[in-house]
C-alpha cells in the first residue's frame, strides 16, 4: 500500500524499544506465504536471517521496500505495529548497507554508444560549429525513462551510415568547403514554435526579441559568406490555405545567425497569440525581419490581408561566395595556417592532435595521430591543405574514440573486485552527465594532472560545470525526459473542446516547467521547492491561461503566485495535460505519473481483459466520475493498485486536461479529497503537495537520487545500488535536500567513481 508505512514510521518514535528480531518478524508476518513450499510471487523467506544478509541482498532489498511503504504484509493479515515494523526497517537497513560498505559492487559500465544529444553537445563543443543533427540522425531509443542508457544505445549499419553523412556534412561546414553552389534549406512550422528542415525532425524553438511577439525564430549556419535570399511564408487560415511570402536578399559573413520574424508588440492591435483574431477594423501590425538581433526590414501587410503564423522560412544560397571567412569554426580548427608547403605537415600534426585529444577525451597516442595524418595527406595529395585537414577531421567524427564512450581495463587492477577509476574516465563521466558532451580544456588539464579525483577539486569542477551555459543539458535531457516534457510537442488536445490550445501555448508550457526547474538548479535549492514553491515562470500568453494578471508581454519572467494550489509541478500545465486524455482528464494517469515519477513507486501493469471506464458505466443511470472510478475498481485485482493511483489523481481534478483551474466538472462539484493507505488525508492539491513535502518528503528525495543516479550512471538501477541511494538521502536531509549538493552527491558516490571487472 502506497506508503501507508511511511506514516507510521514516522509515528514511532526513533529507536523504541522493540523486542522482535528480524527472524522473529519475518516467521510471524511473513512465513505463512513466503515459504519454501508456497513461494508467493516466487519469493522465499524460510532459513534466511535479516540480521545476517551476505548472499541475499537482492531479495532483502525487496523485502526492505515493501516492509518500509506498508504494502506487506498484505491488508488481509494481520499487520505488524508501527513500533515493530520501524524498528525491524532500522535493523535490515542498517545490515544491508554495512554489507554493501564492505563489498562494493559499482556495476559493470557497458560501452556507451553517444545518443544524438551528445553527439550535437560534443560537435558543438569540440568545433564552435551549431547543426540540428535531428535533420542527420534518428531518435534514440529509451531505457528506464532516458535515452543515453547504454544498453538500448546499439549501432545498426544503417545508423552507421547514418553517422558518415553527418561527419561529412559538418567537416565540409566547419571548414568551409560547403556552399560552393547555391542550395535551399526550407523550415517547416512545427508544434512548440518550432521549425523543422523539410521532411525532417524539429529544429529548436528559439526565443522572439524583445519588442516583438506572434512570430518565430530560427538559427541557421551559413557555410559561406555570399549572398543570400530568405523567403518567409504566413499562413492566411482560411479553408483554402492560402499563404502570403515576402524574399529578402540580404549578404551574410558565414557561420550561425539568428533569423526572426515577428510582429511589433507596440502595434495597434492587442497582444495574442494569433494577430488575426483581432479586431479586422484595425489594420494588421507590419511584420519585422531581423538578423541576430538588428532589424533588416519591416513589411507593412495590407488591410485586406489575415495572417495567422508564420509557415515555413527557406534560406537559398550562397550567390556570389566570397570563401568560407573568418567563422568561429574556422578559428578553432586552425590554430595555424601554412604560408607555404615547408610546414604544412607540422601544422597538421598540430591541428590533428588537438581535435583529437579533445574529440577522445584522453592523450592521443601515436597510433591515434598515425591514423589521421595518413588520412589527411592522402586527400591533402588530392587536394590542398585544407581539404586533407577536412577529410582527416571526417575520420575523426566516425572514430569509435568519438563515437563510444569505453572504458578500459587496467593492466595494474587485476582484482576482479571494484576500482576507482582513472581521472580522465572521471572527466567524462562528469561532462556527460552534467553537459551531455565531451570534457572542456580546463576539465581535462585538471584529470591529465591527477587532480580530478581529489574531494576538494571534484567539488570545484562540479559547481563551475554547474553554473557553466553547458549545464542547460540537464533541463533539457534529465528534467525533459523524468518530467516527460517532451510529450507537451505531441499533445493533441480535443479541439472542440479547447479551442483556445495552440503552439504559443503549447511551447508556453513547456517552457514555464524548464525555466522552473533550471531556476532550482542554478540557485542550488531544495527540490522539495518542486513540488511546493511560490514561484514560477511565465508569459501573457500562460498567465492569462492560468488567469493571472498583470503579465505582458511574449517574454517569460518570473512571478510569485498568490494561489499554493498553482505552485509546483502538479500546478503547471506541462505536467497535467501530459497526463490527461486529449477530451478529458485521467484520474489514473495522473496518479500513475506521480507515484513513478514522483515517489518511485509505479504501480504493475494492469492486467488483460480489464475494461476500459465507460464499460463499468450502467446504461440508463448519471454517475460522476468518481463514482465511476469505485465502481471500476471494485474489482480486486484492480484495487491494490487503484487505491494507490486514484487518491492522488482526484486531488488533481481540479485542473481541466489542459491544466485550467476548474471548481465543477460540467455540473458537477469537483471532490478533491483522497486518502491513502495508512491514514494520510488531503483535500485538493495544495494538501497533496504539502504531504509530499512533509510525510513523504524521504521518499520524494530518494527518487530524485534515483532518477539523477539513473541518469548519471546510463544504466537502470539495480538492488545494489539501493544503499547509494540511502546514502545520498542521508548525507543531504540536514541541508534540505538542495538541488545541486544531491548532484555533486551523485558524483561522490562509489558507483560513479568507481567500476568492476567481469568475473571469470
Amino acid at each position: 500500500m502506497l506508503l501507508g508505512g511511511a506514516a507510521a514510521l514516522a509515528a514511532a518514535a526513533p529507536g523504541a524499544e522493540v523486542e522482535l528480531s528480524g527472524t522473529d518478524f519475518t516467521e510471524r508476518y511473513c512465513l505463512a506465504c513466503h515459504n519454501s513450499t508456497a513461494r508467493t510471487a516466487g519469493v522465499s523467506l524460510q532459513g534466511i536471517d535479516p540480521a545476517d544478509v551476505s548472499g541475499h541482498a537482492e531479495v532483502l532489498e525487496d523485502v526492505l521496500r515493501k516492509v518500509r511503504s506498508g504494502e506487506m504484509p498484505p491488508s488481509e493479515v494481520p499487520a505488524p505495529p508501527a513500533a515493530e515494523r520501524a524498528a525491524f526497517v532500522e535493523r535490515l537497513e542498517q545490515a544491508l548497507d554495512r554489507t554493501a560498505a564492505a563489498n562494493p559492487n559499482p556495476g559493470r559500465p557497458t560501452v556507451h554508444r553517444l545518443n544524438r544529444s551528445e553527439y550535437a553537445n560534443a560537435v558543438r563543443d569540440l568545433l564552435d560549429i551549431e547543426v540540428d543533427v535531428r535533420t542527420m540522425l534518428p531518435v534514440d531509443d529509451s531505457g528506464y525513462g532516458f535515452d543515453n542508457i547504454a544498453d538500448v544505445l546499439s549501432l545498426t549499419p544503417a545508423l552507421l551510415d547514418r553517422y558518415m553523412y553527418s561527419a561529412r556534412r559538418i567537416s565540409r561546414l566547419a571548414i568551409g568547403t560547403a556552399g560552393g553552389r547555391p542550395e535551399k534549406d526550407i523550415f517547416v512550422r512545427d508544434r512548440e514554435t518550432a521549425f523543422r528542415e523539410a521532411g525532417h525532425a524539429p529544429t529548436a524553438a528559439y526565443e522572439l526579441p524583445l519588442g516583438t511577439r506572434g512570430g518565430a525564430a530560427i538559427r541557421y549556419y551559413f557555410p559561406r559568406s555570399g549572398k543570400y535570399v530568405v523567403e518567409v511564408a504566413l499562413d492566411e487560415g482560411d479553408s483554402r490555405t492560402e499563404y502570403q511570402r515576402w524574399e529578402y536578399r540580404l549578404q551574410v559573413e558565414g557561420g550561425l545567425h539568428t533569423l526572426a520574424f515577428a510582429f511589433p508588440s507596440g502595434s495597434s492591435r492587442p497582444e495574442r497569440s494569433n494577430p488575426d483574431a483581432t479586431d479586422p477594423s484595425r489594420p494588421h501590425p507590419p511584420l519585422d525581419f531581423r538578423l541576430d538581433g538588428k532589424q533588416i526590414r519591416r513589411v507593412e501587410m495590407p488591410d485586406s490581408s489575415n495572417p495567422q503564423k508564420l509557415r515555413w522560412i527557406s534560406v537559398e544560397g550562397p550567390f556570389d561566395p566570397q570563401g568560407p571567412g573568418a567563422t568561429p569554426s574556422r578559428r578553432r580548427i586552425f590554430p595555424c595556417h601554412p604560408s607555404d608547403g615547408s610546414d604544412e605537415k607540422a601544422c597538421a600534426r598540430q591541428i590533428l592532435s588537438k581535435l583529437a585529444r579533445l574529440a577522445y577525451r584522453r592523450p592521443v597516442d601515436s597510433d591515434d595521430l598515425s591514423a589521421l595524418l595518413a588520412v589527411y595527406e592522402t586527400a591533402r595529395n588530392e587536394g590542398n591543405f585544407e581539404d586533407g585537414i577536412e577529410r582527416a577531421l571526417r575520420a575523426l567524427l566516425v572514430s569509435p574514440s568519438f563515437l563510444f564512450r569505453v572504458e578500459e581495463d587496467h593492466a595494474e587492477s587485476l582484482d576482479p573486485a571494484a576500482s576507482q577509476i582513472s581521472d580522465i574516465e572521471l572527466a567524462s563521466r562528469l561532462s556527460f552527465f552534467l553537459w551531455s558532451s565531451i570534457p572542456d580544456e580546463e576539465l581535462l588539464d585538471v584529470a591529465e594532472r591527477g587532480l580530478l579525483s581529489s574531494d576538494e577539486e571534484l567539488a570545484r569542477q562540479v559547481r563551475r560545470m554547474l553554473a557553466d551555459p553547458r549545464s542547460e543539458a540537464l533541463v533539457e535531457n534529465f528534467a525533459g525526459q523524468w518530467l516527460e516534457l517532451r510529450k507537451v510537442s505531441r499533445v493533441k488536445p480535443d479541439e472542440v473542446l479547447f479551442p483556445e490550445f495552440d503552439d504559443e501555448l503549447r511551447h508556453a508550457m513547456r517552457r514555464e516547467t524548464e525555466m522552473f526547474f533550471a531556476d532550482i538548479l542554478r540557485h542550488n535549492r531544495s527540490v522539495l521547492d518542486l513540488l511546493e514553491s511560490r514561484r514560477t515562470f511565465l508569459n501573457e500568453r500562460l498567465a492569462r491561461h492560468y488567469g493571472i494578471s498583470n503579465v505582458h508581454g511574449s517574454q517569460f519572467r518570473e512571478v510569485q503566485l498568490s494561489d499554493p494550489a498553482r505552485g509546483g509541478l502538479l500546478g503547471q500545465a506541462s505536467v497535467l495535460t501530459v497526463t490527461s486524455y486529449p477530451n478529458r482528464t485521467s484520474v489514473v494517469i495522473r496518479g500513475k505519473w506521480v507515484l513513478e515519477n514522483l515517489l518511485g513507486m509505479p504501480p504493475p501493469p494492469p492486467p488483460p481483459d480489464i475494461p476500459e471506464l465507460e464499460e463499468s458505466h450502467e446504461e440508463g443511470q448519471e454517475r460522476t466520475l468518481r463514482e465511476l472510478m469505485t465502481l471500476h475498481s471494485q474489482n480486486p485485482t484492480c484495487a491494490s493498485c487503484h487505491v494507490r493511483m486514484d487518491p492522488i489523481g482526484f486531488a488533481l481534478e481540479n485542473y481541466d486536461a489542459i491544466g485550467r483551474w476548474r471548481t465543477h466538472d460540467g455540473k458537477v462539484p469537483i471532490d478533491a479529497s483522497g486518502e491513502l493507505p495508512g491514514g494520510i488525508t488531503f483535500d485538493g492539491p495544495a494538501d497533496l503537495k504539502h504531504v509530499f513535502t512533509n510525510e513523504l518528503r524521504d521518499s520524494f528525495a530518494a527518487t530524485v537520487t534515483e532518477k539523477l543516479l539513473t541518469y548519471a550512471l546510463g544504466r537502470g538501477l539495480e538492488y545494489y545500488d539501493r544503499p547509494t541511494v540511502r546514502s545520498i538521502v542521508r548525507e543531504n536531509k540536514a541541508s534540505g535536500f538542495r538541488l545541486g549538493d544531491l548532484i555533486l552527491s551523485v558524483t561522490r558516490s562509489m558507483p560513479f567513481q568507481m567500476r568492476r571487472r567481469p568475473q571469470t
